[in-house]
């Protein structure tokens, strides 16, 4: 970071470490916690009502009604509903590849019956409040459960109103491209510390946008005056202020004030959108009652995850599930986020709410709930119009989503609170809702991990469930909900990878949630590390130290049971009931707990950051080109290029490998972009009958600069939806994790190129 800026960063933290008043938010949380405790207490000091009540909950759960109770039919006969259910989910997603109308409510209308089914039986079947340990237990476990199942549910009953705005888009991008509807947009670029070479390629992207009546801004939030070189030698207008008071929404609200487009279209400093960004956005406005449209955020770098795991292509980013499940869902509800890039907003609307929320760390999503409370629509595209560059390593992929979670919770603190701010209509703040359920879902995962471990060191069962009630109530809706799950997001994320991604930050996200709770503006706003390299392995010990400790203790969990299993299960048919029922729960706890590891161990991994040498990002795009070097020339396709360099097959031989520690001058046109270069050639390998040859171009002049970053960044429709592996693809790709993890297997691993469309 620039040291002048330092000052400006700390009084900008100190803002947001205010003291609060106790908030009601709060209160209600430490209600619940204080009475929570206090009827525990009661319980185990055996206070007659208390205990009374609990003896009674426990009879009911004894002697549930007949149509929860499992059929007295064979194992084969309880299957049934399970494989009957399976065939029609798996026959809808085949006659059905994509989620239609009819085929989504279809789904969705089997899971929320099942899931009901299966809450009905857990709530009244499945509980042991035979004495006050296995009671909290089974208490804890179940509510855990329900708060995520509620969130379930809700995605679900939001799900039966999907919006797609393709053909929408497609209608009024006419009037936009025949130029009866332009009006002048300004391009916002804000930036704070990030580096020169990301700034460069961003702007150039920008003034690549296929608009004539636009202007393009950079707002330098640090007073760099390299940057104000930058944005001179580029011929983009510049902005800066004295301090950086409310971070991004500040340095936005200063610019505000001083340009007049009609529209202001918004990108990160790392965000570059393709050519026909406006032109397929900008005709949404001829409806005066919409106030902003946001599209997809695409990244061109592998995320910290796939790529520490080695998966590269294999997987999608983690935003993909948001992108492609979630704001659809969320247009449809009229409940579309602000994202905070690769968006447009008319100024008239956002005047009328005193431009961007400074009162929180997410004034994106803020911004956009006060312009839904007034009226105005919010839109979501569904169109890959532009591409960023996803956190570079584990550590900062944390700081990024702790500052989401931190930020929306301080909803309940503010008064754009979705929930409660005037405006809104039920469903709007129901999706809202959902969302904001979504972060409060980590803390029963934590109880998930903790769960099998009171199997084995307490002696609980904390679900009374045979096997027989299992197959029958449990096993359907969990074979339905993973067979069509990824279906339901449309192919962006399959559960098991889902439960991955969560499980890294699980631990650092409950703490989060839990402090915000209890002090919403501890932390001020940080910004994202972007354009760093390393050239080693690292490893995350602060993210480590909780998966670690839980790995060892469910390691020693696992074993005690199995032995546990092994001894008592020998005794299995001369023990009382109560001893049966342990050894089934135990059964259950061994289970539980070689999943938990496995989990622990892939999450462990992910913490193990690559070396990631390259500042700059290659891709797999294919181009003709010539070579020439004196006299000698060459044909050859490129399989890799970067804004650096290229990777070359040549498709005729005469090429000699070059001696170790030279390297060949040579000048390269690639013919379909008529842009020319010159370089080096610092490497040649054989592959087949032909070579293939590495250069590293030369300092390039400006318009080669703008011809190079257009080609990588800028085309239409070279951003595509990428499909995830299906459950049991996933499942073989983590065994393969497992077996031969990155860290020991590829100690010198090539950067990854990323997979975009051709055309």
């Amino acid at each position: 970071m620039n040291p002048a800026n330092l000052g400006n960063q700390a009084r900008e933290n100190r803002r947001f470490q205010r003291v609060p008043k106790p908030r009601f938010a709060t209160l209600c949380l430490i209600g619940i916690v204080v009475l929570s405790f206090a009827i525990v207490a009661a319980w185990f000091a055996g206070i007659g009502k208390i205990d009374e009540i609990f003896e009674q909950i426990q009879y009911m759960q004894e002697n549930p009604p007949m149509w929860l109770e499992a059929p007295m039919v064979m194992g084969e006969i309880l299957l049934a509903p399970t494989v009957i259910l399976l065939a029609i989910a798996i026959a809808i997603t085949k006659i059905s590849p994509q989620p239609r109308t009819w085929s989504r409510i279809l789904v969705i209308g089997i899971l929320l019956t099942l899931a009901i089914r299966y809450i009905m039986w857990r709530s009244l079947s499945t509980l042991n409040l035979t004495n006050p340990l296995n009671g909290v237990f089974s208490l804890g476990l179940f509510f855990m459960e329900m708060l995520v199942l509620f969130s379930s549910i809700l995605q679900l009953f939001l799900m039966l109103k999907v919006k797609h705005r393709r053909p929408e888009a497609d209608r009024l991008a006419c009037q936009v491209l025949e130029g009866k509807f332009a009006p002048s947009v300004d391009i916002l670029i804000p930036t704070y510390d990030e580096p020169l070479f990301i700034l460069q390629r961003t702007i150039i992207g920008c003034q690549a946008v296929e608009y004539s009546n636009k202007k393009v801004y950079l707002l330098d939030d640090t007073q760099r005056p390299e940057i104000e070189q930058l944005a001179k030698d580029l011929g983009c207008e510049y902005i800066t202020r004295t301090d950086n008071r409310h971070a991004k929404a500040g340095n936005l609200n200063h610019a505000i004030a001083k340009t007049s487009g009609e529209l202001i279209a918004l990108f990160d400093a790392d965000f570059i959108p393709t050519k026909n960004f406006l032109t397929r956005t900008v005709g949404f406005f001829q409806d005066e009652n919409v106030a902003l449209i946001q599209t997809p955020q695409s990244f061109y770098n592998i995320d910290p995850i796939a790529n520490n795991l080695g998966l590269g292509n294999a997987v999608t980013p983690e935003e993909e599930v948001f992108y492609r499940q979630i704001q659809p869902i969320r247009d449809g509800a009229g409940g579309v986020i602000c994202a905070g890039t690769s968006f447009v907003v008319r100024r008239s609307a956002l005047k009328t709410i005193g431009c961007f929320f400074t009162e929180s760390l997410s004034e994106d999503y803020f911004t956009g709930i006060r312009l839904a409370a007034r009226g105005f629509r919010l839109l979501y595209l569904d169109e890959k119009l532009s591409a960023g560059l996803a956190a570079e390593n584990i550590s900062a992929h944390a700081l990024q989503r702790l500052r989401w979670a931190r930020g929306t919770l301080q909803a309940f603190f503010i008064d754009a609170n979705p929930l409660t701010i005037p405006g809104l209509r039920p469903l709007q703040r129901l999706a809202h809702l959902e969302g904001l359920l979504h972060w409060f879902t980590s803390i029963p995962r934590v109880v998930f991990l903790i769960m099998p471990l009171a199997y084995s060191f307490l002696g609980v069962i904390p679900l009374r469930a045979t096997a027989e009630e299992l197959l029958y109530f449990f096993l359907p809706y969990y074979v339905v909900q993973i067979t069509v799950f990824s279906w339901l997001n449309y192919r962006s994320r399959s559960a098991l990878l889902s439960d991955i991604y969560s499980l890294v930050l699980t631990f650092p996200l409950a703490a989060t949630v839990i402090q915000v709770m209890l002090n919403p503006f501890a932390k001020g706003f940080k910004v994202t590390p972007k354009g760093t390299q390393s050239d080693r392995f690292r490893f995350n010990w602060g993210l480590a130290w909780p998966l670690i400790g839980f790995f060892i203790i469910t390691a020693v969990s696992l074993w005690r049971n199995l032995g546990m299993c092994m001894m008592k299960g020998a005794w299995a048919t001369t023990v009382a009931p109560e001893v049966a029922q342990q050894i089934k729960g135990i059964g259950l706890g061994w289970i539980w707990s070689t999943y938990n590891l496995l989990m622990l161990g892939i999450a462990l991994l992910i913490l193990v950051d690559v070396p990631q040498p390259d500042l700059y990002q290659w891709f797999e795009l294919r181009r003709v080109v010539k070579l020439q070097a004196g006299e000698e020339k060459w044909w050859g396709v490129t399989a890799k290029i970067s804004q650096v360099g290229t990777q070359i097959e040549l498709t005729q031989s005469g090429l000699s490998p070059i001696p170790a520690g030279e390297t060949l001058p040579i000048a390269l046109e690639i013919l379909e972009e008529g842009i020319s270069l010159t370089g080096q050639i610092t490497q040649t390998s054989w592959t087949g009958e032909f070579p293939t040859v590495r250069i590293l171009f030369d300092p390039l002049p400006l318009p080669q600069q703008r011809r190079l970053v257009e080609m990588l960044y800028c085309r239409p429709g070279q951003w595509k939806h990428q499909q995830t592996p299906g459950e049991l693809r996933s499942l073989l790709l983590l065994f393969k994790i497992l077996l031969r993890p990155r860290v020991l297997f590829d100690r010198n691993p090539e950067p990854t190129a990323i997979a975009v469309s051709q055309t």
